[in-house]
């Protein structure tokens, strides 16, 4: 199987003092914006605010936080490192002091914003383009893992759109791993919304257990999308119905993290989705009727 062969044995994040099993059950990572202009109309630029939005989404039940300062919404206008890192590290900073316990994952795709973001407490890295030379060179540096996620500037497609996502994420994953990166801490994203028309989307949606042959663990991020609101004809702040029948396809896949704005909903779609395909019980459960 050539180079496939390297994929990881499941293994586990191992991360603040807490590991995610890889197959026991699908994780959820919230979301916090510490930008002003997120297309989701969350954005918390105030680091106060921010926190108090993860810490919110820990007690809702999430897994993980992705904590990101620079809005990636179609037609964004780029900022520059000092900016992000004013918005970004106070945040992740407090939060750390905050949740000591928490796994955080820093959403950036500059190296060094994101060693600085390494040493003010985050955990992880979640870039939206890839997994470039200088990303994976600032993981290995600093013992991190990394969520690959799979972008294009235009969205054409010069093959099949699972095939091309597919081929790319595999390349990105032995160059982690060539570099040095464990893999159980390379994260497969195919990049839902990112660089894709609608059908595009839905294409990769049905193959997502593709994506999860690749053998690496995996994320999707489906959460309130425009493609929701084609097929729902809901606003942004309207759509975890239809997010939710993303996740609970996700889950039935094996997609290891769905990254969802509405923990607390999600969480139970995930929960409910993991025991039927996961075999997943919660804590004290007992086959005796109530």
């Amino acid at each position: 199987m050539s180079e496939r062969t390297v994929a990881h044995n499941r293994g586990a994040l191992q991360l603040a003092g807490r590991a995610l099993r890889w197959g026991a059950r699908t994780y959820v990572m919230g979301i916090v914006n510490a930008s002003p202009d997120s297309f989701s109309g969350d954005g918390l630029p105030d680091p106060a605010a921010a926190v108090a939005r993860a810490l919110t989404l820990l007690a809702q039940g999430a897994d993980l936080v992705d904590v990101g300062a620079e809005s990636t919404r179609p037609g964004y206008q780029p900022i520059d490192a000092a900016t992000e890192r004013a918005r970004l590290l106070p945040t992740i900073a407090a939060l750390r002091a905050a949740a000591p316990q928490a796994i955080v994952s820093v959403d950036t795709f500059k190296a060094d914003v994101f060693r600085d973001a390494r040493a003010a407490g985050g955990d992880l890295l979640n870039s939206i383009w890839g997994a470039p030379a200088d990303l994976i060179a600032a993981c290995v540096e600093t013992s991190s893992p990394i969520v690959v996620m799979h972008n294009k500037a235009v969205a054409v497609y010069e093959r099949d759109v699972v095939d091309e996502v597919l081929a790319f994420l595999h390349d990105a994953a032995q160059r982690c791993v060539r570099a040095g990166i464990p893999p159980e801490h390379v994260v497969l994203d195919p990049g839902i919304g990112f660089g894709k028309l609608p059908e595009h989307n839905l294409a990769l949606l049905r193959a997502l257990d593709r994506v999860v042959a690749l053998g690496f663990p995996t994320l999707i991020g489906t959460s309130r999308k425009s493609t929701i609101g084609k097929l729902t004809g809901r606003g942004v702040d309207e759509r975890a119905f239809g997010t939710a029948a993303t996740v609970a396809l996700a889950v039935a896949a094996g997609i290891d993290i769905v990254r969802v704005h509405d923990v607390a909903e999600q969480r139970d779609v995930v929960r409910v989705a993991d025991a039927i395909v996961r075999g997943w019980r919660p804590e004290g459960w007992t086959e005796r009727l109530p």
